[in-house]
């Protein structure tokens, strides 16, 4: 499987894990690594930032496959696959269908702008 394989099919496993994220059969410690696993996705913020060659692309290349195959390995087998069914439809030529689901990383990235301005010398 080449990356733009992978990367396709990360991509339609995001979309499960949140669902199972909110899913009340999933167990705690599933609910914990999907919520991390989530967050991670989502954040603006990388653990080892883009800008430093190769070592940037490195944890979007390991670290967040490894997030979602061990997140995927904690979600019980059904729980799983009936979120996977229901996230089939979440995407629609690419973007997500429910634009709201944006607005806690929008919310995240104006509060960085406010911080930075505030703390800006006048």
């Amino acid at each position: 499987m080449n990356l733009k394989e992978r990367a396709r099919k990360l991509k339609d496993v995001i979309p499960a894990i949140f669902l199972s994220l909110k899913d009340r059969d999933t167990p705690l410690p599933a609910k914990l690594f999907a919520g991390l696993t989530v967050a991670y996705t989502l954040s603006p913020i990388d653990l080892i930032p883009d800008c430093i060659p190769v070592l940037g692309l490195l944890d979007d290349l390991i670290l967040l496959p490894a997030l979602a195959a061990l997140t995927i390995r904690l979600i019980p087998g059904d729980v799983f696959e009936r979120n996977r069914a229901r996230a089939a439809g979440m995407w629609r030529d690419g973007r997500p269908k429910k634009w709201y689901f944006a607005l806690p990383i929008v919310s995240l990235w104006l509060l960085a702008v406010l911080l930075i301005a505030w703390a800006l010398p006048r």
